[in-house]
């Protein structure tokens, strides 16, 4: 079938759904089986597909007695927490369109949300988040409602349990009620607000249709049908924040549209105990997540005090990866390699049970590039990485690796009834039933954005191999353009500068700069035992960043990255940073995204310090560096 036809296909599968009625047939289909799951007084509880269905209901009808209804926007700021989701389905249900927002949003990044949609009613999950509310009440006159989900409600400021009594008090006097208002809900009208990072001004809003979302949920389902991937029943980890469309599309969408068995993670750092327990079948991170899963399983292979066993594992993954290359690349992979790696499998297994993916049959990466040496890792131990490319303005996916096809790097192939092509310029553009509906009430950036012919332009510069699949180069709006004119993507240059396993995060600078420099974060975990290994006491991160082998490791492995660079691209200076980012040192979205802008605005003076007379920092090779000042 082409695409044209498989688009028109689905078209006809989702006509007059709604995300109301999936939840309905999720509820028909799987009633009393566990939906939900959370951790509560230190013991986790589940919800079935029933319980779910009647606190939806709660929220619905107490909404729709508060006044709240069709054309209406509703805030919510929670971690994932069962309430978060109940919430946004109750205000779907009601008919209005739902808001989430990041946890790490300032009183006035709130501000301006709530007022450019107009919210009327906002649910925050504790007594910190609502005191970002409290702050701008007065300016938020559309605002009407504030509903406390966790701790004691102040005066003016609902409590869940009041509205969820009230609520649960009109559902059994009127299931009825409900009924008719999820059933007044059209494919047409808006679901979600999505708001952009607005690293380049303004968020903006990105809406959704329920049929957005109907037709990519039908769409990325056939493509795992159709490349032999079974869909329905898998237990995922709920953790990344539900204001980003990857958790929103994966955990709460895809989970009510294939019945998924959903853990929820409220604190990433809790991750591992969470996987743990819950041991998904399906399990989607972006790339820091799967590179700190791995550091801690080669932290703890390093660590083994037997030596013999020591050798003995290292060798048997040194040996898989070297496998895996081999047969990446189309190359033979000699018997003994093989029947060593063969022979290793239980071993990589119990490797994957200390972090709870030994049932894992699926996992995902996406969101941003992932490292050669990432792929080659997880591949090795039996669980590839299969990217899934896409944007919060395509309602999520747009590309995948199939699951029968595996090739990495790669970004895959459109998901079924998806159109992609490459623009003039190698930018990549989709059109389908996923493009979003628009940028609320910006109808310039809309334009912008998606063309007259409904191309949606991703800023993304891909090629199409010969098999099909598409892998992206470089990114239009993040080029570093260095003083003699050179255009550079900085991602690249990322990935190999952290080739040293004591590197755990790296942001190349240069942008209107004479040469390209680099800051490093030390991995937390890797660098200590590392340093250990070799000799070097046990001394605090700061200490560490300045000694003078670290100091030379990191040196190294960025004369490697050289080596594979041309020269206009190569680093010349490096700085060592101790403290690791994250997204409450502000380095990191909450997607764990680096924030450029607030790395060069934090570190302003390293950076100044490496392009200074004399220069700071470290040299990368100081005989070149001399010949390159004497050339300038």
């Amino acid at each position: 079938m082409d695409v044209i036809a498989e688009r028109a296909d689905i078209d006809r599968a989702v006509s007059g759904k709604t995300v109301c009625t999936v939840f309905a047939e999720a509820v028909a289909k799987w009633g009393d089986r566990p939906a939900l799951h959370w951790k509560e007084d230190g013991e986790w509880r589940s919800l079935t597909w029933k319980g779910y269905r009647d606190e939806v209901a709660a929220v619905t009808l107490a909404l729709r007695s508060l006044g709240f209804g069709p054309g209406q926007f509703g805030l919510i700021m929670a971690r994932n927490v069962p309430e978060h989701v109940i919430a946004d389905l109750g205000i779907v249900h009601a008919g209005g369109a739902a808001i989430s927002v990041y946890n790490t949003l300032a009183p006035e990044q709130i501000e301006f949300i709530a007022n450019h949609s107009e919210a009327t009613v906002a649910f925050v999950e504790d007594e910190g988040f609502l005191a970002k509310f409290l702050a701008i009440r007065a300016s938020t006159p559309h605002l009407k409602h504030l509903v406390l989900v966790r701790g004691s409600a102040p005066e003016g400021v609902l409590s869940w349990d009041s509205l969820m009594a009230k609520g649960r008090e009109m559902y059994a006097a009127s299931p009825a009620d409900f009924q008719a208002s999820w059933k007044a809900v059209g494919p047409e009208d808006p679901l979600s607000l999505i708001y952009t990072s607005g690293t380049t001004g303004p968020p903006k809003g990105v809406m959704y249709s329920h049929n957005n979302v109907t037709w990519t949920l039908e769409s990325q389902t056939r493509s795992y049908r159709e490349h032999g991937r079974p869909v329905g029943g898998d237990t995922l980890v709920s953790y990344l924040p539900l204001a980003h469309v990857s958790e929103r599309f994966t955990s709460q969408w895809h989970g009510i549209f294939n019945g998924h068995d959903v853990w929820f993670c409220p604190d990433p750092n809790l991750l591992l105990p969470c996987l743990l327990e819950a041991k998904p079948t399906l399990f989607v991170g972006v790339p820091r997540v799967w590179e700190k899963l791995m550091s801690g399983i080669q932290a703890g292979l390093a660590a083994e005090p037997d030596e013999t066993k020591r050798q003995m594992a290292q060798g048997a993954l040194s040996a898989a990866i070297s496998a895996y290359r081999m047969r990446r690349d189309g190359k033979p992979v000699p018997e003994e390699l093989a029947a060593g790696v063969e022979k290793a499998q239980p071993l990589f297994m119990l490797l994957r049970s200390k972090i709870g993916l030994e049932r894992c049959t699926y996992a995902v990466t996406t969101s941003a590039p992932c490292r050669p040496e990432v792929h080659e890792f997880w591949a090795a131990i039996g669980m590839p990485l299969y990217e899934v490319w896409g944007m919060s303005e395509l309602t999520g996916p747009a590309t995948q690796v199939p699951p029968d096809d595996h090739h990495a790097p790669s970004i895959g192939k459109p998901i079924a009834g998806v159109e992609v092509r490459l623009g003039e310029d190698g930018e990549l553009l989709v059109r389908g039933g996923n493009v979003m509906v628009g940028y609320y009430r910006d109808p310039e950036k809309t334009a912008e954005m998606v063309d007259s012919q409904g191309w949606a332009h991703s800023g993304d510069i891909a090629v199409l191999d010969p098999d099909g699949h598409y892998r992206i180069v470089d990114r239009k709006k993040e080029l570093i353009i260095t003083s003699a004119g050179k255009n550079i993507s900085p991602s690249n240059l990322e990935a190999l500068a952290k080739s040293s396993p004591i590197i755990g995060q790296a942001v190349a600078i240069g942008d209107g700069r004479k040469f390209i420099s680099v800051l490093v974060v030390l991995d937390p975990q890797v660098a200590p035992l590392w340093a250990k290994a070799h000799g070097i006491p046990a001394v605090a991160m700061t200490d560490l960043a300045d000694h003078p082998l670290v100091v030379e490791e990191v040196r190294r492995a960025l004369m490697v990255a050289n080596t594979h660079l041309a020269r206009v691209e190569q680093f010349k200076r490096f700085t060592i940073l101790s403290g690791e980012w994250t997204p409450e040192s502000e380095e990191l979205t909450p997607t764990l995204k680096l924030k450029r802008r607030v790395i060069h605005t934090k570190y302003q003076r390293q950076i100044d310090a490496m392009y200074a007379e004399p220069p700071g920092g470290h040299s990368v090779d100081a005989v070149r560096e001399a010949a390159g000042a004497a050339a300038d």
